[in-house]
C-alpha cells in the first residue's frame, strides 16, 4: 500500500501531532493542578517532546492520515485507540529506562491515554456530524469465507454501500479495496476499507491481491453516472481478469436498520453505452409546457411516448395525443390515466399524411406547443418503400407544419436524426429534407409579418430501446440462443438512452423559444464517443453470461441497402455554434426559400402518387445534394 500523502492527509497528520503535544500538557494538569507550576520546565518539554516523536511515528506507521474524516466511524476509533494505546506504552518504557518514572507522575500515561484518544478522535467525529448532521456507529462486518470484491469510487456511493454490508447479516460480500477515480484519494480508507489505486491501475491492484491470496471476484460501480466509455472499458478488464462487473442500488434504495441482505445488481447495456448526467434547467423545460395545450404527433412511439411521460409531469394544460397506430395509442394513453389522472387528454388517431384530418385535429385542439415526432425510421424497410417514407416523412412534415402556421402555433418541435447528415438512404434524406422546409418556415419566408410560429428542429442520433434499434434485436437473438448478426465489423453508431434524448429535446425548445437568433438553425445533441456494433455485439454476450464464440457467435452478415459504415451529427459545411447549456450545439445548414422547396416538393408527390422508385430518389438527390442515394 502505497505510503504517499497528499495535502488532506499531511493536514490530518499535523492536527494528531499537535493533539499529542497538547494531550501532554492537558495531562499533567488534570494530574498535579496549580503544581505544575512547580515541576522543572526541562523535564516537561522533554517529557512533551519524547510523546510527541513516539507518537508522530506511530500515527505514520498505523496510517492515521489515510482516514477520510467525513466518513469517520467505528473501524477508524479502533485504529485510533490502538495507536494511542501503542504510543503510551512505547512513552512509559522509554521514560522509565531514561528517568525511572522519577520526574513525573507514574499515572500520567494513564491519564494521556485517555486525553489523547479524545483529542484525536473527537475532531473527526464532530467533523462528521457537521457533515451529516447525524452519529452512525458501523463497524465493517469482515467473513473470510465471504466473496471479496473491489469498489470502484471513493465517494458517497462506496461509503453508503460499505455501511449498509456491515448491518447485513446474510450478506455474501466481504469489500477487499476500493479503486478511485482521483489519485488524490489513493491511500486513504472509508470505514476501515484502504484506497489502493486508481482506475488504470486495476490489473496490478488485482494481480497484488491474488499474491496475497485474496483475488476480488467481482468489481462493484457505486455511481450510476459513470461515463459509459469508463464502463466498457471496466467491463472488459474485469472480464479480461476473470472477474463479473455489477453496480450499487441507487442510493434512495440503502436500507437503514439492520437489512437481511445488500443486493447488488448486473449492469446492463444502457450502462455501457450511458453518459454523464447533464444538469437541466427544469424550470425552463416547465416554463415551455405548464398550463399550455401540447399536441404530440408519434405519440405511441418511443420518442413520442417519452416526450408525452415527460410532459406530463410540467402540468401542461391539456395534453394532445397523436399516432396512427390504434394499439400504442391504447397504451400510452392508459398509461398518462394511471399516472396522471388529472391530466385532460385528446386522443386521436390520425395519420400525419392525411391533410384534412391533421387540420380537423388542429381546429378541434388548437395546441399552443406541437412536438411532431412521427416519423417511418426503419432505414431497410424505408429503402424499400420509399414512396411511404416520402409520403409519411415529408408530407406529414409539411402538412403538421402548415397546420401549425395557419392556427398561430406557439413553437413546432420537428424530431430529426444523424442519418440526415450526407444521407446514403431515403430515410435520411427525407428526414433532412423536413429540416429545409422547417428551416424555410423559421427563417420567416413564408409567414409575413404576422407569422408568430417558432420551428425549433432537434437532431440526434439512435436512442436506447428505440423501435428498430440494435440492442432489442441483439436482447431477442441473445434469447434464441444466438447468433447475433452485425452487418459490417466497422459499423459504428451514436447512442444515447431515450429519456435523455427526450429531456435534452425539451431543454433545446425551451432555449429556442425566446431567441430569435436561433432561427433558421439546427440543435444537435451531443452523442459523445461512437460505439463498434461488433463491440457492443461482444459485450452484450459477455453480460447475457457467455463468451463470444464459446457459446455464443456474432455472424456479419453483410451492409443492407442504404446503410452507412458511421454517422455524423454535422454536415461539413454547417457552423457550429456552442450554446450555453452542456450538451447541446447549434448547427447553421444552408437554408433554401419556402417557394423553391414547396415546388420541387409539388413534383416529388407526383411522382410518389406515381410510385415511380427511381425517379423518387433521383429528385431527393436534387433536394438534398449531398445525399448519395443507390440508383441515383
Amino acid at each position: 500500500m502505497s505510503k504517499k500523502i497528499n495535502t488532506r492527509g499531511m493536514i490530518a497528520y499535523a492536527h494528531d501531532i499537535f493533539m499529542t503535544a497538547l494531550s501532554f500538557g492537558i495531562s499533567v494538569y488534570l494530574r498535579i493542578g496549580e503544581g505544575i507550576q512547580w515541576l522543572p520546565r526541562d523535564r516537561l518539554i522533554v517529557g512533551c517532546v519524547t510523546l510527541v516523536v513516539i507518537g508522530a511515528v506511530v500515527y505514520w506507521r498505523a496510517g492515521l492520515y489515510r482516514g477520510i474524516w467525513k466518513y469517520a466511524s467505528v473501524p477508524d476509533l479502533t485504529a485510533i485507540a490502538k495507536a494511542v494505546s501503542l504510543t503510551l506504552l512505547v512513552f512509559l518504557l522509554v521514560m522509565f529506562m531514561w528517568t525511572r518514572l522519577e520526574t513525573l507522575p507514574r499515572s500520567l500515561p494513564f491519564i494521556n491515554c485517555l486525553v489523547l484518544m479524545a483529542l484525536l478522535g473527537g475532531p473527526r467525529l464532530a467533523y462528521r456530524i457537521v457533515r451529516d448532521r447525524r452519529i452512525d456507529f458501523t463497524g465493517l462486518a469482515d467473513g473470510k469465507r465471504r466473496i471479496a470484491i473491489l469498489l470502484v469510487g471513493a465517494a458517497d456511493g462506496a461509503e453508503l454501500f460499505i455501511r449498509s454490508l456491515s448491518l447485513s447479516k446474510n450478506t455474501e460480500y466481504r469489500v477487499a479495496g476500493i479503486i478511485a477515480e482521483k489519485p488524490q484519494r489513493v491511500g486513504q480508507q472509508i470505514h476501515g476499507v484502504p484506497v489502493l489505486g486508481t482506475l488504470d491501475a486495476l490489473p496490478q491492484i488485482v494481480d497484488e491481491q491474488a499474491r496475497r491470496g485474496d483475488k476480488p471476484q467481482r468489481l462493484i460501480l457505486t455511481r450510476n453516472t459513470f461515463d459509459g466509455s469508463v464502463v466498457r472499458n471496466l467491463f472488459d478488464q474485469a472480464s479480461a481478469l476473470g472477474m463479473t462487473i455489477a453496480r450499487v442500488p441507487d442510493i434512495t434504495e440503502f436500507k437503514t436498520g439492520d437489512p437481511d441482505d445488500v443486493e447488488i445488481r448486473p449492469i446492463d447495456v444502457e450502462d455501457l453505452l450511458g453518459r454523464p448526467q447533464t444538469t437541466l434547467d427544469l424550470g425552463a423545460m416547465k416554463a415551455l409546457v405548464a398550463n399550455k395545450r401540447v399536441l404530440i404527433t408519434g405519440a405511441g412511439g418511443s420518442i413520442g411516448g417519452e416526450l408525452v411521460r415527460q410532459i406530463s409531469t410540467f402540468a401542461p394544460a391539456k395534453i394532445g395525443l397523436l399516432d396512427s397506430s390504434e394499439f400504442a395509442l391504447y397504451q400510452i394513453d392508459r398509461e398518462v390515466t394511471e399516472t396522471h389522472p388529472e391530466l385532460q387528454r385528446f386522443t386521436v388517431i390520425a395519420d400525419v399524411r392525411d391533410t384534412v384530418r391533421v387540420e380537423q385535429t388542429f381546429s378541434e385542439f388548437d395546441p399552443e406547443l406541437v412536438f411532431h415526432a412521427a416519423a417511418l425510421k426503419h432505414v431497410p424497410l424505408v429503402e424499400d418503400n420509399c414512396c411511404e417514407g416520402v409520403t409519411t416523412n415529408v408530407f406529414g412534415t409539411v402538412n403538421v407544419a402548415d397546420a401549425c402556421v395557419r392556427h398561430g402555433v406557439e413553437t413546432m418541435v420537428q424530431i430529426s436524426t444523424d442519418k440526415a447528415i450526407n444521407p446514403t438512404n431515403v430515410m435520411g434524406a427525407t428526414k433532412r429534407v423536413a429540416e429545409e422546409y422547417c428551416q424555410a418556415l423559421d427563417m420567416g419566408q413564408d409567414q409575413g409579418e404576422s407569422g408568430t410560429t417558432k420551428f425549433v428542429t432537434v437532431r440526434f442520433g439512435n436512442v436506447l430501446g428505440s423501435t428498430g434499434s440494435v440492442v432489442p434485436l441483439f436482447q431477442s437473438q441473445l434469447r434464441r440462443g444466438g447468433p447475433l448478426t452485425v452487418t459490417h465489423p466497422d459499423m459504428t453508431r451514436y447512442f444515447m438512452t431515450i429519456r435523455e434524448a427526450v429531456e435534452l429535446v425539451l431543454l433545446a425548445s425551451a432555449m429556442a423559444m425566446p431567441a430569435s437568433e436561433q432561427h433558421g438553425k439546427i440543435f444537435v445533441l451531443d452523442m459523445g464517443e461512437p460505439v463498434r456494433i461488433i463491440d457492443l455485439a461482444e459485450q452484450m454476450i459477455r453480460l447475457a453470461g457467455f463468451e463470444p464464440g464459446n457459446g455464443m457467435d456474432i455472424e456479419i452478415t453483410g451492409c443492407r441497402p442504404g446503410e452507412k459504415l458511421f454517422e455524423e451529427v454535422f454536415h461539413g459545411s454547417e457552423q457550429i455554434v456552442q450554446t450555453d447549456t452542456e450538451g447541446l450545439l447549434l448547427a447553421a445548414p444552408r437554408a433554401a426559400s419556402v417557394e423553391d422547396i414547396r415546388v420541387a416538393l409539388g413534383e416529388l408527390a407526383i411522382l410518389c402518387e406515381q410510385n415511380d422508385k427511381l425517379a423518387v430518389r433521383h429528385k431527393l438527390s436534387i433536394l438534398v445534394p449531398e445525399a448519395e442515394l443507390e440508383g441515383v
